[in-house]
């Protein structure tokens, strides 16, 4: 698996990872073939979306596992 984000240039973590096999999983079963790459740079925007509100709402930072 390619660990390279298409539109970002980054590598994808775990956040990013799990978000690109939850398109995959739901592609397949509405019949629809999700290309992930191609949704890269709206991905890395809900993910990153995703780690900010973490933040906010704990005050703690995202783990380095979870955030590039």
């Amino acid at each position: 698996m390619n660990n390279q984000g298409a539109a970002s240039g980054q590598k994808e973590d775990y956040l990013d990872k799990g978000l690109d096999a939850i398109e995959k999983k739901v592609g397949q079963q509405s019949g629809h073939n999700m290309d992930s790459t191609k949704m890269r740079g709206t991905n890395e925007k809900i993910t990153d979306k995703a780690r900010d509100m973490f933040e906010k709402a704990t005050g703690k930072n995202v783990p380095d596992k979870f955030s590039n």
